[in-house]
């Protein structure tokens, strides 16, 4: 992921959460030219990150059991330094967590929240790059 997409307040992620998958990325390749790396999710099937030009930029997977019942959406994430402070920020400023702070494993840790007028958005801190 490039460095730009990692800083404070950028939109850096894009996922949709479906109901099928498969039936997903053939759409989504069929109109955009998307291709997919695929990684294993712990009991939840795969994950398909796309990419654009050989970089990804998004990913799709089935929706979490928690949301099973939710028809399938894109989910946006903002890149936050510390994702327990905003998360914390967040509800003093009176929005809701959803699902608190949880760590993804190799990526980082991330948050679903909601604003006072309703609006669901994610927001991640991703693990430093041991490259970089």
């Amino acid at each position: 992921m490039q460095e730009h997409l990692k800083k404070h307040g950028a939109f850096s992620w894009f996922e949709l959460m479906t109901t099928d998958v498969e039936a997903a990325k053939k759409f989504y390749a069929s109109v955009f030219a998307w291709t997919y790396q695929e990684f294993p999710l712990d009991g939840m099937g795969q994950y398909s990150v796309i990419q654009v030009e050989g970089e990804g930029v998004g990913g799709i997977m089935l929706n979490p059991p928690q949301a099973a019942a939710v028809p399938p959406y894109w989910a946006s994430y903002i890149a936050v330094r510390d994702i327990d402070a905003t998360a914390a920020t967040w509800l003093r400023h009176g929005g809701t967590v959803i699902v608190p702070p949880t760590d993804i494993p190799a990526v980082g840790r991330f948050a679903v929240l909601q604003d006072p007028q309703g609006a669901v958005i994610s927001a991640i801190t991703y693990v430093p790059d041991p490259s970089a």
